[in-house]
């Protein structure tokens, strides 16, 4: 299966791409992705949540780094999960930010029966990139992924990404912002 997507942020190429070369920052906006540790100068070990509660793990490296341009890996061989894929940053027009083009390419575990029960629970592989690309922005632009009123701790209680409106951060959650960017850095 490939998947591509595109979201055009509205900050620099070398920030965004800063954002995203630190691995572990992708847990903070794709919903299926549980974690990310950098094992190595170009390794790193992968957790992701699967259908009926499974975990799926895997290594991957990274086969491609130009600093502000492209970011491209693949899953080494034996993983549970044999993926590979590139992140481009390019310059907007106009000089509105930065263009990112995803694509992704993976055998779903269990191959076709996978994604036919992925997509009879609700999980479109497609729509899922796209999300985690709308949320990327919205943490790029805003410094966080915006929450509803609706599920205000869905990941935590749906396993979803928790949305509220706009609005600024109450003094509990700036506090926890805090303490989550102290952690990442």
């Amino acid at each position: 299966m490939e998947l591509t997507s595109a979201t055009t942020v509205n900050k620099p190429p070398q920030e965004v791409y800063d954002f995203w070369h630190r691995l572990e920052n992708l847990a903070t906006f794709m919903a299926h992705l549980d974690d990310v540790r950098v094992t190595g100068p170009s390794s790193s070990h992968w957790a992701a949540s699967a259908p009926f509660d499974t975990v799926v793990e895997w290594d991957a490296v990274t086969t491609g780094d130009v600093a502000a341009e492209r970011i491209a890996w693949a899953s080494v061989e034996g993983a549970d999960v044999d993926t590979s894929g590139e992140v481009l940053f390019v310059p907007a027009p106009g000089g509105r930010g930065t263009e990112v083009l995803v694509t992704l390419r993976y055998d779903m575990p269990a191959g076709a029966l996978g994604k036919a029960v992925a997509r009879y629970f609700g999980d479109d592989p497609s729509q899922a990139l796209d999300d985690d690309l709308r949320r990327f922005k919205q943490v790029m632009e805003t410094g966080e992924v915006v929450r509803s009123e609706g599920a205000p701790w869905g990941k935590r209680a749906r396993k979803e990404f928790p949305q509220r409106p706009a609005r600024p951060l109450s003094e509990e959650e700036l506090q926890e912002l805090r303490a989550r960017k102290e952690v990442m850095a």
